[in-house]
């Protein structure tokens, strides 16, 4: 006996991070959350071009569906490869049959010039999704428009970013007091937020902060880059469940967010972790059409927190067949794997030079 449930949501992913797995060691260890930053992911997504990001989003899709994750929330960021670039990743996500909300991260980091390039991707992207091409009118695609943090960005950008959302009917997904460096961030955001936005992390955010939108949780990278907990359970706003780019499997996300929490709290059950992994559904809809079969017979809170090695087993999306047995059914898994490796090594071959 088996249970079947409707496919996961991923509700933060950074899907050009797929190909960081094994990348050189930065040139200096980072002492604090902002070294991190400089000396490995900013210094990786200057090293992206389109080829890259093709088959590093077509390996985390992949990820996604063998973990019965059927719809990603994505936030990227390219400075040296912008235009285009969110219509390569919804195709590459696409072809593999996983659902996909994706959109650029604009930033002052790299100059007025390219926070204006960024906003333009935001909207040529979902300008093209408003004319129906591709699968957004199947659900299978969709955006919103990124701001990396207010800390890297002005006061006019943030705001050209929320009447860009409010022009094309959408929310912001934005970082949010990720770390001490944007601690302060609802100060300047406050006014502009609403209820679509996606305000990712908040582990900096005063209880009573004032912002509209969805707090997504992402435990595991917030331990990874040591910026503290988060305690999602003290807002009233509705919280979800992410990733920050470690891949997609929510069972595991939702795993360590009950323990991180039970370490944080001794009364916490695992029902509020399984609350914020289910809010996925209302941020990602489609994904309750979906239908993941799994190898184990009670995919339920109190099952899941204490049971490894829950795997998919057969994945349905959008009524069509995408996993069976395990086994990917619109691309060949090693066939990607082995050209995202290529390009990891050319990713890997960037950042040492």
């Amino acid at each position: 006996m088996t249970a079947v449930t409707a496919g996961l949501v991923c509700a933060h992913h950074h899907l050009y991070s797929s190909l960081a797995r094994g990348m050189p060691p930065p040139p200096k260890v980072p002492a604090n959350f902002l070294e991190i930053l400089e000396n490995v992911w900013w210094r990786l997504d200057t090293a992206l071009d389109l080829e890259m990001i093709e088959w590093s989003a077509k390996l985390g899709a992949l990820d996604a569906l063998e973990a019965g994750t059927t719809a990603i929330i994505d936030h990227h960021e390219s400075p040296l490869a912008i235009e285009g670039s969110l219509s390569v990743i919804a195709d590459s996500v696409n072809e593999v049959g996983v659902r996909i909300n994706t959109t650029y991260g604009i930033t002052d980091r790299h100059g007025t010039d390219g926070a204006a390039r960024g906003l333009a991707e935001n909207d040529r992207y979902l300008t093209e999704l408003a004319s129906g091409s591709g699968g957004s009118q199947l659900g299978l695609r969709a955006g919103m428009v990124g701001v990396h943090a207010a800390f890297t960005c002005s006061d006019d950008s943030l705001a050209a970013a929320a009447d860009l959302a409010e022009r094309h009917g959408v929310g912001v997904h934005i970082h949010v007091a990720e770390g001490l460096d944007d601690i302060g961030a609802e100060e300047r955001i406050r006014n502009l937020t609403c209820d679509k936005w996606l305000l990712i992390h908040g582990v900096h955010l005063p209880t009573d902060h004032g912002l509209h939108g969805t707090i997504v949780h992402n435990p595991r990278s917030n331990m990874n880059n040591s910026v503290g907990y988060a305690d999602p359970a003290r807002f009233s706003n509705r919280v979800a469940l992410g990733t920050d780019g470690i891949g997609a499997d929510m069972l595991s996300e939702f795993q360590l967010a009950y323990v991180k929490q039970r370490d944080h709290d001794v009364s916490a059950t695992p029902d509020a972790a399984w609350s914020w992994m289910a809010s996925g559904w209302e941020l990602f809809p489609g994904a309750l059409t979906d239908s993941v079969t799994w190898s184990y017979p009670a995919v339920e809170p109190w099952h899941v927190a204490f049971t490894p090695t829950i795997r998919a087993v057969d994945v349905d999306i959008n009524g069509e067949p995408a996993l069976r047995d395990g086994v990917a059914t619109r691309v060949d898994a090693d066939e990607v794997r082995a050209k995202a490796a290529e390009q990891a090594v050319r990713l890997h071959r960037a950042l040492e030079s």
